[in-house]
């Protein structure tokens, strides 16, 4: 199943009255700006998926508020249990996923060990930017590159899954607002409601 359009490249008024009204402004870092925004987008060869784009340029860069569970790192930082030693995120190459890819446990994928290994580096690596994690090794990104840009995704050790009503698990729409939207409603992230 393909993903639903979402307007990715204009902010939408409504989105961001929504993601204003749901950080709390005293736990929100403060917007970065569009100087700054550019220059991260022009430093990795990418332009940022609308709301999100706005969002840290204007609203808010970062929260100690959800979502996720320990916040909304920074544009610029990684979640404090990300940890040292990892590959070089990049960026600009393509978020190689279109639907839910559960690993663990997987012992019947016809595929190469080390294809899969290189498309499980791909999966953390390519193509997404980390917005914080829920805890126990379970990270939310938003794609930026690649034919699922502006949704975001549930990566952890088990797997990968795109959230929205589109793929199950929620009603809520894609993308960084609906996410937004679907936390600020006090649901967790697979309520079917």
């Amino acid at each position: 199943m393909g993903p639903m359009p979402m307007n990715v490249d204009h902010a939408v008024p409504a989105d961001l009255e929504a993601l204003r009204a749901a950080f709390d402004t005293d736990s929100c870092a403060p917007p970065l700006g569009w100087d700054a925004v550019c220059a991260f987008e022009a430093a990795h060869g990418i332009v940022l998926p609308e709301p999100y784009r706005t969002f840290v340029a204007e609203i808010c860069d970062g929260s100690f508020s959800g979502p996720p569970e320990y916040g909304l790192v920074a544009l610029t930082e990684m979640p404090k249990d990300w940890g040292n030693g990892r590959p070089e995120r990049v960026l600009a190459k393509p978020f190689p996923l279109t639907g839910a890819w559960v690993w663990e446990g997987e012992e019947d994928d016809p595929r190469p060990e080390e294809e899969i290994e290189a498309l499980l580096e791909q999966v953390f690596y390519h193509g997404s930017i980390v917005l914080g994690t829920d805890g126990c090794g379970m990270y939310w990104h938003l794609v930026v590159a690649g034919p699922h840009r502006g949704h975001v995704w549930n990566i952890g050790g088990e797997g990968a899954v795109p959230f929205g009503a589109e793929f199950g698990h929620t009603t809520s729409e894609p993308g960084f607002a609906g996410w937004v939207g679907h936390w600020a409603a006090g649901k967790y992230w697979y309520d079917a409601s």
